[in-house]
């Protein structure tokens, strides 16, 4: 495993010590508390910093506890914010690193993938990207035993994203997470208000009711939205907060959301 994505946001997103690290993310998951009731299939949460999106993260992940020894792929997609990338980019890496270990990445399904026009590998935009990097000690402080598949995703349509979650989808041993935060550097109660619609265009999966200012992962967001519409999955908001409400002042906020998606006969 010599191909290996250093953590690039470690000590400033999220701690760099794993014992601390570690201790954080079981706090904010006992925060959030434990559910008991059926795990979703996905969720979309939030990559900011953990002491301002930590919270509301772990209101999503509290979801999947129950899924700790069943599942083995998480398919993780997030928006580029360092490097720009045309449709959605896979990472040749063999593992992606964080200071509580390595996560393999699963390669099984890249022919697959690389046959669709929208996919591409490219490295280039993995090396920095934080929107993934964040979820991953969340991931595995929850699950035993699992390997990652991580796409960055660029310009694509919410049909391409969903074309290659429809091909990943798989059953209850693959989950899917969506990276997102919501609206930036707002007032608070701009912020709120805006939220609210983007929560609620969430909730009834409408694409259109989604633009560039009310989510930075748009784009996976409503890649996710088309599958669901597809697929017949029920939403629920699991949080909805911003900065103002963590760790941050309510003069300039950033926006968080925590959605699980559930199939009807659940």
């Amino acid at each position: 495993m010599n191909n290996v994505r250093s953590p690039a946001v470690a000590g400033t997103f999220y701690p760099a010590d794993a014992v601390t690290l570690a201790g954080q993310v079981r706090a904010f998951l006992g925060e959030a508390g434990q559910d008991v009731g059926v795990p979703p299939k996905a969720i979309i949460a939030p990559h900011a910093g953990y002491i301002y999106s930590g919270p509301v993260a772990a209101h999503a992940y509290a979801h999947i506890q129950p899924l700790k020894d069943i599942v083995k792929r998480v398919v993780l997609l997030g928006p580029c914010h360092r490097v720009a990338v045309q449709g959605l980019a896979l990472s040749s890496a063999d593992a992606f690193q964080t200071p509580l270990g390595s996560v393999a990445i699963d390669h099984d399904l890249d022919e697959a993938l690389l046959a669709l026009p929208q996919v591409q590998t490219f490295d280039a935009t993995h090396a920095q990207e934080h929107s993934l990097e964040v979820h991953l000690p969340f991931l595995q402080v929850l699950l035993s035993d699992f390997k990652l598949l991580p796409m960055v995703v660029g310009q694509a349509s919410p049909r391409e994203v969903g074309d290659v979650l429809d091909l990943v989808w798989g059953g209850v041993e693959t989950l899917i997470v969506i990276s997102s935060d919501l609206s930036h550097y707002l007032d608070y109660d701009t912020a709120c208000a805006i939220d609210l619609r983007t929560s609620t265009a969430i909730e009834h999966l409408d694409t259109n009711a989604i633009d560039a200012h009310q989510a930075c992962g748009r784009i996976p967001v409503k890649g996710l939205l088309e599958v669901a519409k597809r697929k017949n999955l029920h939403v629920r908001t699991l949080d909805l907060r911003n900065s103002g409400d963590t760790a941050g002042t309510r003069k300039q906020v950033v926006g968080y959301g925590a959605w699980g998606f559930w199939d009807n006969e659940t």
